[in-house]
């Protein structure tokens, strides 16, 4: 039987800029971006007194446009995660994006750079390893970056699109297990979580806690998806993405998995690095296509 259930964290407001709501009540431009994109920057608050920060780009058109939120990764290194930043707008990802006429959005997730505050997503250490609810703290920011956002003049309410990239990309396969009226696709670029243990390529922390959750998703997922990762992924190489997509499908879920050759020196940056939307763009528009079709 399918779970219905919907996050009750939120209490959501939008704001512009990364200041207080009192004094930025409405939403404003913030700078230009590459190729006449708009780029716009705000706050999405959250109960309890978090917020996440969300960089925005608009396409060059006046009409309400598709919504894609690009959700990024976790570093290895604890200390990283301070010193990350949200998105740009010149990044060959949001431009391919752009140029296909879609609102990007880049939220910086909750203990992330300037965001800031209490990380929320560990999965508790590799002994006790707790993937399965990391992926639905993740899943918890993503879904109040939809929620606030859908709500701006300029952007559709539905037909949102959902990428993420490693933690990321595991968060979107956790969305896609609780209701997500808006969102009509996900992509997932080589996600998960554990990886590059004791920061060893090709090491991974309980890979089969890893896919017991990704059967726990794919139990009540109800939105197909498609999942890539490259052949020369050493942080969730092709036995990993395969037992994640056979646990995943096995329990009811629905995914397109590509698994395309080698990128670069490490194909887990495939769908940040240079280049890469020449091999993993494809693959999107032809999900992106279906979608369409499948939902006239």
């Amino acid at each position: 039987m399918r779970r219905s259930c919907r996050f009750t964290l939120f209490t959501l407001g939008l704001v512009a800029s990364y200041t207080s709501v009192a004094a930025s009540p409405a939403p404003g431009p913030v700078s230009a971006s590459v190729n006449e994109s708009r780029e716009l920057a705000f706050a999405v608050r959250m109960s309890g007194g978090s917020r996440i920060l969300v960089r925005v780009c608009r396409p060059a058109t006046e009409a309400p446009a598709p919504l894609v939120v690009i959700n990024h990764g976790s570093p290895p290194d604890p200390a990283a995660r301070p010193r990350m930043q949200v998105g740009r707008c010149g990044e060959e990802a949001a431009q391919w994006f752009l140029t296909r006429g879609y609102v990007v959005a880049f939220p910086l997730r909750r203990g992330y750079g300037a965001t800031g505050g209490a990380w929320a997503e560990g999965y508790g250490g590799c002994n006790r390893a707790d993937y399965f609810h990391a992926g639905l703290e993740t899943a918890r920011d993503i879904d109040a970056a939809v929620e606030a956002l859908t709500t701006l003049p300029f952007v559709r309410p539905e037909g949102v699109v959902i990428v993420g990239q490693s933690a990321g990309g595991w968060g979107t396969i956790a969305y896609d297990s609780v209701p997500h009226p808006r969102v009509s696709a996900f992509i997932v670029m080589a996600g998960g979580r554990g990886a590059h243990l004791r920061d060893h390529p090709n090491q991974n922390c309980h890979p089969e806690r890893l896919a017991q959750a990704a059967a726990r998703y794919g139990a009540t997922a109800t939105t197909r998806m498609l999942w890539v990762y490259a052949l020369n992924d050493t942080y969730f190489g092709p036995a990993i993405a395969r037992a994640l997509y056979l646990s995943f499908s096995g329990a009811g879920g629905h995914v397109d998995l590509e698994q395309p050759g080698r990128f670069d020196g490490e194909g887990h940056h495939l769908f940040f690095g240079p280049g890469g939307s020449a091999i993993w763009g494809p693959l999107v528009a032809r999900y992106l296509a279906q979608v369409s079709v499948s939902s006239e």
